[in-house]
């Protein structure tokens, strides 16, 4: 088995966990989202719970499904059998994504941390945005390796909440740190740490095709 079949199978695992983990949570176990709820003190906007949490369903709900097609179109197998498939998969991950950044944009004002966590949502929403359209861009002008490029930036943004949450945690329940600083800490280094990534692996494909 390649290192590049091993990776993906890796990464399918874990998108696979955490997209279960994210459904049953959000709309079995805390549908409320009450243990999420209760950081968001000082919040410049009132919330309005019932259509915040409806949106909040939403944005998970799409999330997920952007998550599971986005790994879906990255095994290679399928889009060289299946091309059809690709594309019509495609279409439901940029849908997703415009969905889950279409939330998240009337979520971004109630976010943990206040105004500084919001403008760091509204950046990367702006980023996921425009990384993905490049992407089409690319594809529908034949531009495959392009488009392959713009697809893994714009996939790593799948694992925003997975990683600030993971950092959050870090930061307060180990360091110490107030959750409302971490959350916003966890927020901004996501953003950071998702652009290097993705371009690392970009690098790395690139470094294998130049040197077989």
């Amino acid at each position: 088995m390649t290192t590049n079949r091993v990776f993906y199978l890796l990464l399918a695992s874990i998108s696979s966990v955490y997209i279960l983990y994210a459904l049953v949570n959000n709309y079995i176990i805390d549908p409320n989202a009450e243990t999420f709820l209760k950081y968001k003190v000082g919040l410049e906007r009132e919330l309005q719970l019932s259509p915040w949490l409806s949106v909040m369903r939403i944005h998970v709900g799409f999330a997920c499904a952007a998550m599971a097609s986005g790994i879906i179109n990255f095994a290679t197998h399928k889009y060289d059998k299946y091309r059809l498939f690709h594309r019509l998969n495609g279409y439901v991950y940029v849908i997703s994504v415009f969905l889950v950044v279409l939330t998240s944009g009337y979520m971004a004002p109630y976010a943990t941390g206040g105004k500084i966590t919001s403008m760091g949502f509204n950046l990367l929403n702006i980023l996921w945005l425009a990384i993905t359209v490049t992407a089409i861009i690319h594809i529908r002008n034949k531009r495959i390796d392009q488009h392959r490029r713009f697809m893994i930036r714009s996939f790593a943004f799948c694992f925003t909440n997975m990683l600030i949450h993971l950092l959050t945690t870090v930061l307060h329940q180990w360091v110490g740190i107030a959750y409302a600083t971490s959350y916003t800490i966890g927020l901004y280094a996501t953003i950071v740490l998702l652009i290097s990534v993705s371009e690392v692996i970009i690098a790395m494909g690139k470094k294998k095709i130049s040197h077989p």
